[in-house]
């Protein structure tokens, strides 16, 4: 146990070295240089941690390791169910039905077009093929760290997932404002601000790209987005319940664990923060607060996730993963702008 009277203090030591780290990248993020580029704490903890694993975890003490894999589990899943606080309800009502349409659709079609061209065609394993598809469908690194509880999958999957996410993601940050205002996409405002926030990877990324569009369409962009990080909860649940069924279907397949129906309390735990936000009994100052605490809690998973990286993990998977991200990185241009062109039109 990581907090046992034996383990106890190794376990504090191991998480107050995460959060050095942690604090390091928030601090990193406030450049202007990341801020420009829409870079999250995140993204930049994972690649603290990572070069970290990759130098000086050698000097580590063995017995820290505790407060790493506490961070990379137990903090994980606390920080996912926290998260709830960046959502209410009644946002949902906001963005009206062509939001809702656009989101569903796009998280969807989006992980199902990933799944298969990754383990169908690409032949990429099946853990990291979902976790690709997951960072892409619905809200980049988030939806990465929520889901690697559930596959219970290598961390150095969930490093490979966040990658895709942050080349593609920033990408289309700079070329969607580009695309709209040289009148490639034929979009009025709000319907610019759903296809930016149904199909851009992180909040940051849809904050930046609906800014460079306009304030209107920032507005929608964030709403709609915040409508598919809301659907992390039920992906998660369904997740766990398909993932059982294939492991009872496919008692051959031993890279594929044998295990009972489990709904991750997480999610469960992710809707009912949500419920409570949406009753509005909090001051707008104390779930600022508790949001700034909730992404440093995730900027330390993240850390730690990237401190159980070694790049020597990498090379047996290759660039498959990258094109399986560019795969959904088209899907997410062409097919998005159809979806929101038909939503649009519907309502």
């Amino acid at each position: 146990m990581a907090f046992s009277k034996k383990n106890r203090p190794h376990t504090i030591h191991g998480l107050l070295f995460v959060a050095l780290f942690a604090a390091s990248a928030t601090y990193i993020s406030e450049f202007f240089f990341f801020q420009n580029l829409g870079i999250s704490p995140l993204i930049i903890g994972i690649v603290l941690g990572m070069i970290y694993a990759n130098t000086l975890r050698g000097d580590l003490p063995k017995e820290w390791g505790e407060g790493i894999v506490f961070s990379t589990k137990t903090l994980l899943r606390i920080a996912i169910v926290f998260y709830g606080f960046r959502l209410t309800f009644q946002s949902i009502v906001q963005v009206g039905l062509a939001g809702i349409i656009v989101s569903s659709l796009i998280v969807t079609l989006t992980f199902i077009i990933g799944y298969f061209f990754g383990t169908k065609i690409l032949k990429l394993d099946k853990e990291t093929t979902i976790l690709t598809s997951t960072g892409s469908s619905i809200c980049g690194a988030a939806a990465v760290l929520a889901t690697e509880p559930v596959l219970k999958s290598s961390a150095y999957k969930s490093a490979i997932a966040v990658s895709t996410v942050v080349l593609f993601g920033t990408i289309s940050m700079f070329l969607y404002p580009y695309l709209y205002k040289t009148g490639v996409l034929d979009l009025a405002t709000d319907s610019m601000g759903i296809y930016i926030g149904g199909t851009l990877h992180e909040v940051a990324h849809v904050v930046a790209a609906g800014n460079a569009v306009g304030e209107d369409a920032a507005k929608i962009a964030v709403i709609v987005k915040m409508i598919r990080v809301m659907m992390i909860a039920p992906f998660l649940i369904i997740l766990g319940i398909w993932l059982t069924k294939m492991n009872r279907s496919r008692n051959a397949d031993k890279s594929w664990r044998k295990t009972k129906l489990n709904i991750p309390w997480f999610a469960l735990g992710f809707i009912a923060i949500a419920g409570f936000n949406s009753l509005n009994l909090l001051s707008l100052k104390v779930v600022t607060v508790i949001n700034n605490l909730d992404t440093f809690a995730l900027t330390m998973a993240m850390t730690a996730l990237g401190m159980e990286t070694g790049i020597d993990k990498f090379k047996g998977v290759g660039l498959k993963p990258i094109y399986l991200a560019f795969i959904l990185f088209i899907w997410l241009i062409f097919g998005g702008y159809y979806i929101t062109k038909f939503a649009s039109a519907l309502v």
